[in-house]
């Protein structure tokens, strides 16, 4: 079934958890994280990054995300990941999207208010959550390989200003504020060392907004339960599910050569997708942060 972004972000509060956030660029990796959901009883968002329309078409994966969302026995919300057109925001909204994010992040601070606001007015016409972006993770979502062995991610990010977290929620009436402290996108060279002084400080600044980690692959066990218990309520986590998927491709592509017999299309697809499957569902547990299953 489908549920705003604002009312499965309250779930993961009600119950100190946070909402696995799935980037689904391909019609496998829609039918793992609903799968996943639907295994564990846990609600889950299922994402279509902009930067991701080369692998997938927004007018080709938003309408069947809807559509599989809309007959699931789980609660999904069908979100925008890291919209930076409001053209682009729009169409997703008039296609049943229940969550949109805007990342202006690496605008101007001005220029970034301005538009997440505007974002705001065009999401409430929809009746639909927003999620901004305040702070840099120092790379941009769909970038292969970054640092995160130093603080912030060791390759330009700053730190979101939890100061000015209030006044950017405050000008631009945004329901949920993903923020910078020491995760990045991609792939980790070193162990990312995040600042939970950051966050906690963000937290008590903003406690109507739910708090979202991007780069969330990649991050021990042990410190998603503390940005959890620290108030994220939100994690997005796309690129080791994929780098796992693809590893499985390849074993299998490796063991049909060695024993000389056919690879299939198809045969390539199930690997990733059982392993997609798997991934999804152990993540989903830890992000429960010991609640029992919801559903």
């Amino acid at each position: 079934m489908l549920v705003n972004l604002r009312d499965i972000c309250a779930i993961a509060e009600q119950n100190n958890m946070a909402i696995a956030a799935f980037n689904t660029p391909s019609l496998e990796a829609v039918r793992a994280a609903i799968g996943a959901a639907e295994a564990t009883g846990y609600p889950v968002i299922i994402q279509h990054a902009e930067c991701h329309e080369n692998i997938a078409p927004l007018d080709v994966i938003g309408p069947a995300m809807v559509a599989l969302a809309e007959r699931s026995t789980a609660q999904i919300c069908v979100h925008l990941d890291h919209g930076e057109n409001l053209s682009y925001i729009r169409r997703a909204l008039e296609m049943g999207f229940t969550g949109v994010m805007l990342d202006g992040s690496a605008l101007p601070y001005e220029e970034n208010v301005a538009m997440s606001a505007r974002a705001a007015a065009m999401c409430a016409n929809f009746d639909c959550g927003l999620e901004c972006e305040l702070g840099s993770l120092g790379a941009r979502e769909g970038d292969v390989l970054h640092g995160g062995d130093t603080p912030a991610g060791g390759t330009g990010a700053t730190y979101t200003d939890p100061d000015q977290a209030r006044e950017f929620l405050d000008a631009t009436g945004a329901d949920l504020l993903a923020c910078s402290f020491g995760t990045v996108h991609g792939l980790y060279r070193g162990e990312p060392h995040l600042s939970f002084e950051v966050l906690e400080q963000i937290r008590e600044r903003v406690p109507r907004a739910a708090l979202v980690m991007h780069g969330g692959s990649g991050v021990s066990n042990e410190d998603y339960h503390k940005a959890i218990d620290a108030g994220i309520r939100k994690i997005n986590y796309y690129t080791y599910g994929v780098k796992y998927a693809g590893e499985s491709v390849a074993e299998l592509v490796d063991a049909r050569r060695t024993a000389g017999t056919q690879v299939y299309w198809h045969d390539m697809t199930i690997a990733a997708y059982e392993r997609l499957l798997a991934d999804f569902t152990d993540v989903m547990k830890v992000f429960a942060n010991g609640a029992a299953p919801l559903a």
